[in-house]
């Protein structure tokens, strides 16, 4: 059974940076590519980034691009976004997939930016 557990969200200034991490068990975490989605408050989810199963590919949403970093570590099954530069629309909560649409989505982490 997969199961997705993601950690690491915080309340946080803006221009701060967080560090998400997402612990993957029940499957074999080192063949799926992984993602990073978002929920903001009223609103649906949204893609945030993608990583091959050997990191050597990586995507993002154009509202994150170059302020977002996703990486892996197959070693350990785990996922990981670090965020930089963080805006007050990058509140949300986040949670990590094996797809765009969520699915197998844990609870989530939330993060909050504000002053």
């Amino acid at each position: 059974e997969v199961q997705l557990v993601e950690s690491g969200g915080a309340l946080v200034q803006p221009g701060g940076s967080l560090r998400l991490s997402c612990a993957a068990s029940g499957f074999t975490f080192s063949r799926y590519w992984m993602y990073w989605v978002r929920q903001a408050p009223g609103k649906g989810l949204e893609w945030v980034s993608t990583i091959s199963p050997g990191g050597a590919t990586t995507l993002y949403a154009d509202s994150v691009k170059g302020r977002f970093t996703i990486s892996r570590d197959n070693a350990k099954n785990t996922m990981y976004l670090q965020m930089s530069s963080l805006k007050s629309e990058d509140t949300a909560l986040y949670y990590c997939a094996t797809n765009r649409q969520g699915s197998n989505a844990g609870p989530g982490t939330q993060v909050t930016v504000s002053s």
